[in-house]
């Protein structure tokens, strides 16, 4: 590791009062919980269909079997637990000095540490709704439902809010997300390919001289980075 940037990043931390975290995959695979992209990611492994087809708006009203199935051996990983990266979030947001975390992810990994102030832009698996009645439902819940969920109110479908592929972020969510990151007196963008839009584009929202790209390999963004650390984000977090 670099001893320098690894030294510069501990006082940008020391010193930041409004640092926004904006987290991709990377984070949650220390948890045990596959990227997408990764060698060993969903979108290498071998499917009858592409991933990108299968958790998409139209393959789950198309075929809510498979898409189910998929969902729940590939996405739903209910034993995972917090690891060092979402402890020290949510440890900087109880000191004051965090000031929102911004996650691709939707594991709740982030709150099970005791975050509070996390946007979630592609939803969470533990959000469950009725598309007929509206009924909500926890993920413990929502794995008793059947193969294809059915609500116990009335029958309908439960889709997870989950953003799926066709589908469009949350307006509100990525307002708060935006305004966190414009907020932002140190900006840590960590885990993340930065290949998925409009998420990506986020890093463009940040004013300030102080942004912190922390993946394993080279990103399209890196170039617009005030300091870049090619290193595990478990390691990293470790010495902060």
């Amino acid at each position: 590791m670099d001893e320098m940037k690894l030294k510069t990043l501990q006082t940008w931390v020391r010193e930041a009062r409004r640092l926004v975290f904006f987290g991709g995959a990377g984070v949650s695979t220390e948890s045990g919980i596959p990227d997408f992209r990764g060698v060993d990611g969903l979108y290498h492994q071998k499917f009858r269909e592409p991933p990108e087809t299968i958790i998409s708006h139209s393959y789950y009203l198309r075929n809510p079997e498979t898409f189910f199935e998929f969902y729940r051996t590939r996405m739903l990983y209910p034993n995972a637990k917090p690891n060092i990266v979402h402890e020290k979030l949510a440890a900087w947001e109880q000191e004051g000095r965090l000031l929102a975390v911004v996650t691709q992810n939707i594991d709740g990994l982030h709150q099970a540490a005791g975050s509070r102030a996390v946007y979630e832009l592609h939803g969470s698996v533990h959000r469950n709704t009725c598309q007929k009645c509206g009924a909500r439902y926890t993920l413990e819940e929502f794995l008793t439902l059947g193969d294809v969920p059915k609500c116990r109110v009335c029958g309908g479908r439960v889709k997870p809010d989950v953003v799926l592929y066709e589908e469009s972020l949350d307006q509100a969510t990525i307002i708060g997300a935006v305004d966190a990151i414009r907020r932002a007196d140190l900006l840590i963008v960590a885990g993340t390919s930065l290949t998925v839009y409009p998420a990506a584009a986020f890093l463009d929202e940040y004013p300030g001289n102080r942004l912190v790209l922390i993946n394993k390999t080279v990103t399209p963004r890196d170039d617009i980075a005030n300091l870049t650390l090619h290193e595990s984000l478990g390691e990293v977090f470790s010495r902060l």
